[in-house]
């Protein structure tokens, strides 16, 4: 069970985009962080366990070329080997600061001279895997950046081709050392998924069809795709092979927000979040789902969602004009 507990205040409302909550844990200070996309700028909070905010920092979408200010649709922190990068994507590109987003040390100006005049320019899905950083588009292409140990000498290394719709969310988990793993899945607007094995070439593994709803959240877990989509269902993977696992009728309205560690969080448009513990039966290595708790966020159109530990003993939700952040601890 989980309890309310002091919530993080905002200057100003989560906007209505699905993933909109980003969280990074600094176990060694104690303290965790947190990124609010609102507009044309990003929000990153830094908050005490018990939920005293203790720093505020806003950074502004860069203008790049166009008239009016630009919209961010996504801000995350990506975990490297090494070091440990902001990503903030918008309309007009896409910025990686230092972590505390004190230092913008990249910029990649997105090229609209492919888009039709009424398609929308965005980049949209940050992860990272190994040294990479991959960054989805409104294209469908998949932006990989190879990132040095250190400084900003950042290179965009490869362009992946996989889908036709703009990218939804991206999901990496580390490689096991298997051969041929797919250790990457990307998901569109469409419902596709696509399945890659990560190194100095990306391959694509595997893609597996949608069925009519767009797909807005994907997670990776032992080699299992969890995907949440528009119709309320979350449904489970082999990432191998795209064979179904597991589907799951988990809320009423779209999914905006998955993640993991080590059960599986899903947040819908309905004001739910639910929790589900995920196990592999000892027997036949199916996968087995058990719901563990449900949560109401009353009058709120929920659009992030996130644990705030790796034991998953906490997490944290935003919502359309809902002008906190909302804490839950377990009992």
């Amino acid at each position: 069970m989980f309890r309310r507990e002091r919530s993080i205040p905002l200057r100003g409302s989560a906007a209505a985009l699905c993933n909109n909550l980003s969280v990074l844990q600094l176990p060694g200070r104690n303290l965790t962080h947190f990124g609010v996309v609102h507009g044309p700028s990003a929000q990153l909070l830094s908050a005490a366990p018990e939920g005293v905010p203790l720093a505020q920092r806003q950074l502004q979408a860069k203008e790049g070329a166009g008239v009016s200010p630009p919209l961010i649709t996504q801000v995350h922190w990506c975990v490297l080997p090494f070091r440990v990068l902001l990503v903030l994507t918008s309309h007009r590109g896409i910025q990686m600061y230092e972590s505390d987003g004190s230092v913008m040390v990249y910029w990649h100006a997105l090229d609209a001279g492919d888009a039709s005049l009424v398609q929308a320019v965005f980049a949209r899905g940050i992860a990272s895997s190994g040294h990479f950083i991959c960054v989805g588009m409104w294209s469908g292409r998949v932006l990989v950046f190879d990132i040095p140990a250190k400084g900003p000498n950042i290179v965009l290394s490869e362009e992946l081709a996989g889908h036709q719709t703009p990218v939804t969310d991206i999901a990496t988990e580390p490689a096991q050392g298997q051969d041929c793993v797919a250790d990457m899945v990307t998901a569109d607007d469409s419902g596709l998924l696509c399945v890659w094995q990560s190194g100095p070439e990306f391959k694509l593994l595997t893609r597996i069809p949608g069925f009519g709803v767009p797909c807005p959240s994907v997670q990776l877990w032992q080699g299992t795709i969890a995907a949440g989509y528009g119709n309320g269902q979350v449904r489970l993977y082999e990432a191998s092979t795209g064979t179904l696992h597991v589907q799951i009728d988990a809320h009423a309205r779209a999914i905006c927000a998955l993640d993991l560690a080590p059960e599986l969080l899903s947040a819908a448009e309905d004001t739910f979040v639910h929790i589900w513990k995920l196990s592999r039966s000892p027997e036949g290595g199916y996968i087995e789902v058990e719901h563990c708790h449900g949560e109401c966020v009353p009058d709120t159109q929920v659009c992030g969602a996130r644990f705030c530990d790796p034991a998953g003993s906490s997490f944290a939700v935003t919502g359309y004009d809902l002008a906190e952040i909302l804490r839950f601890s377990s009992m």
